[in-house]
């Protein structure tokens, strides 16, 4: 299959191979970010209901004033990974 580059993505391809990539790794790797995109589409689709639940609880906490920093956030996040990876 032969395919024509718009310059624009020409210039990226070649940066890429700049940067000691071949094109069949710029070219690989620009398809798993695509797959990985759609993996996560799927996800948010099945999903959907939960995230807008999750959503809502959010701006309903943030409208009664239960909103925490950042580096609290990060900290909790941090702990639920931890967690998960010991279980």
């Amino acid at each position: 299959m032969i395919i024509e580059l718009k310059p624009e993505h020409a210039r990226i391809l070649e940066r890429a191979v700049k940067s000691g990539m071949s094109r069949e790794q710029a070219i690989d790797q620009a398809f798993a970010i695509l797959e990985e995109q759609f993996s996560m589409d799927d996800w948010m689709l099945a999903n959907r209901d939960a995230v807008i639940a999750q959503i809502e609880e959010g701006f309903a906490q943030s409208e009664r004033g239960e909103l925490i920093d950042g580096d609290e956030a990060i900290g909790i996040l941090q702990a639920r990974r931890a967690a998960r990876r010991i279980a």
